[in-house]
């Protein structure tokens, strides 16, 4: 099988040779590895998800089956750093370099109240010149021999506390201030658009997500999100579901969300990620068995102490067990569950990949 065969065989529930790989890597370690291996490094791509879109040069060369595009900013609006270092981005949202991350500065409407504040505010527009250049240029150069999933991951409930503040979106949330469902939507809407172009363009997926689970359960309680969130994401599937019906949609939350699970899949939804290995239930004995037949699994390899800490024979055994459990009858996707991070060593990272591509 050929890369692009073998992603699309997974996602069909058949079995393929073996399971597709997705790798993305923070800016850090792709420079690592380049340098390791004598690559030249590309920068990364300016968008809310550049990780997940960016290095795919060298990640291909290692052996990944799958390549990611997605909407970057617009040419009129690039992201600036001003003279006191705080960095701006197009939606107004600043930040400040943090180590290496960068953590938030300031919420644009961090004061907001009402739904005028929201109607008023200048959104970015996901028609602006510029924004799919990249996505097209990838297009071309992988459409022939890789996968391509299409990502609009951190969507309405992510971007709007971005907006706001986390602690201010969640608090108003409770009292149902106006603002917050016209904020709500009117992301909702601008996601929706960058899904279409993407869908157009001839994605194999499209790569939804808002993080609503922590460690140990759910950040928003089951019945609130059944309420608010769950009608919009329905919506937003069928609005994609109107430009291919065959779309697969994957949709990406980090932590426990187990009680949320069944409600994804009446929603329409074909692709589960991250599948984050120390969350509280989120075991792939019990997920497989019970979900199996009904979604696909993406994700599913340990981050937070796996790959950082675990010997290289541990990393390939871990990798290989849950390939055994996941990717059996097809419909798993493997995948570190998230961005590989500067505390992993290449070594970790390449026994990643030799149990990944050859996992016996």
């Amino acid at each position: 099988m050929n890369h692009r065969e073998r992603l699309l065989a997974a996602i069909n529930h058949r079995q393929p040779d073996r399971p597709p790989v997705y790798v993305s890597l923070t800016p850090q370690v792709a420079l690592k590895l380049c340098e390791h291996f004598g690559l030249p490094y590309e920068e990364p791509a300016d968008a809310m998800e550049s990780a997940r879109i960016s290095h795919m040069g060298l990640l291909t060369s290692l052996g990944a089956d799958i390549v990611a595009i997605a909407p970057t900013v617009a040419s009129n609006s690039p992201t600036i750093t001003m003279p006191d270092g705080i960095i701006k981005n197009e939606w107004g949202m600043t930040f400040r370099q943090s180590g290496i991350y960068t953590e938030f500065a300031g919420y644009p409407l961090s004061g907001a109240a009402f739904r005028k504040e929201i109607t008023d505010y200048p959104f970015p527009d996901p028609y602006a010149p510029g924004r799919f250049d990249l996505a097209v240029k990838m297009m071309e150069n992988y459409r022939s021999r890789y996968g391509i999933i299409g990502d609009v991951e951190t969507m309405f409930f992510e971007m709007s506390w971005y907006m706001t503040g986390m602690e201010k979106f969640l608090m108003d949330l409770m009292t149902e201030e106006d603002y917050v469902f016209a904020l709500m939507d009117r992301i909702m809407n601008y996601i929706i658009a960058c899904g279409r172009r993407l869908i157009e363009m001839g994605v194999d997926i499209l790569w939804c997500g808002d993080d609503f689970g922590s460690q140990t359960g759910m950040i928003i309680d089951p019945e609130t999100w059944r309420r608010v969130f769950k009608p919009r994401i329905k919506y937003m599937f069928e609005e994609f579901r109107k430009v291919r019906s065959d779309i697969k949609i994957a949709w990406h939350s980090c932590g426990s969300i187990l009680p949320i699970i069944p409600d994804f899949i009446e929603a329409g939804l074909d692709i589960l990620n991250p599948i984050q290995p120390l969350a509280h239930g989120m075991d792939p004995v019990y997920l497989k068995r019970t979900y199996g037949k009904d979604l696909v699994f993406f994700g599913g390899i340990d981050v937070q102490h796996l790959l950082p800490s675990g010997s290289p024979g541990m990393i390939r055994d871990e990798v290989r067990r849950r390939i055994s459990i996941l990717g059996k009858d097809g419909g798993y996707i493997v995948s570190p569950a998230h961005n590989i991070q500067p505390d992993t060593s290449i070594e970790n990272i390449m026994a990643f990949f030799e149990a990944a591509l050859n996992p016996g």
